[in-house]
């Protein structure tokens, strides 16, 4: 399945906030009694919000689930972990980018540089100890002082808590770099997912296959 290019407000409608898809609020409309989605449906569901909010095929996903059972610890720690290491997502959360989306542009572009070196590729993993900073030429600059200028001031709303820069990481705007200073808990996730529905769906979806 590819990467999803279409509305993005259709998928919030559907999903609820996906703050690494896109900023806008889709307004929920009442449309009478539903049913009670089924289990499948919520595992689905859950599934879905992770893979839209990170921007991921459903191929990376599988993988990254494949990495997270193979590792030590439980696995819902691990898979957040490999996602939020990222380097698209942790130049989103340093908020150098407005969207996931929009920081794998920047990445792409060639406008950012990982320990002073240049890197395009949005899945490359970042490290405790790692710098992110902005290449020094007038167009990247540029582009992410708009990003930084046009940025929305976090709400109190309870489904904007965990969006921000984390503990984890470090940002200086005055020279444009970031700093990775550990790895992320559990707490400090950019999109609210149930762990527990996404092993069961691919479990579940192992087995049948």
């Amino acid at each position: 399945m590819a990467r999803y290019r279409g509305p993005r407000l259709k998928v919030v409608r559907r999903l609820g906030r996906l703050p690494g898809l896109t900023q806008k609020i889709a307004q929920n409309k009442n449309s009478g009694a539903r049913r009670r989605p089924s289990e499948f449906a919520v595992r689905l569901l859950e599934k879905q919000r992770l893979r839209y909010h990170y921007g991921l095929t459903e191929k990376q996903l599988i993988n990254y689930m494949s990495q997270a059972r193979r590792s030590r610890g439980p696995t819902g720690n691990a898979l957040f972990g490999l996602l939020e290491a990222r380097l698209d997502n942790t130049i989103f959360r340093l908020g150098i980018a407005p969207t996931i989306r929009a920081a794998r542009q920047l990445v792409s572009h060639g406008h950012i540089l990982v320990n002073n070196k240049r890197i395009n590729k949005p899945s490359c993993h970042c490290k405790p100890g790692d710098s992110i900073s902005v290449r020094d030429n007038s167009l990247s600059k540029d582009l992410v002082n708009r990003y930084l200028s046009s940025a929305k001031p976090n709400t109190q709303r309870k489904d904007t808590r965990n969006v921000g820069i984390p503990p984890n990481l470090s940002f200086r705007k005055s020279d444009l770099t970031g700093q990775v200073q550990g790895v992320t808990r559990r707490g400090w996730l950019g999109v609210r997912v149930s762990d527990l529905y996404i092993i069961e769906y691919y479990s579940r979806r192992g087995r049948k296959s």
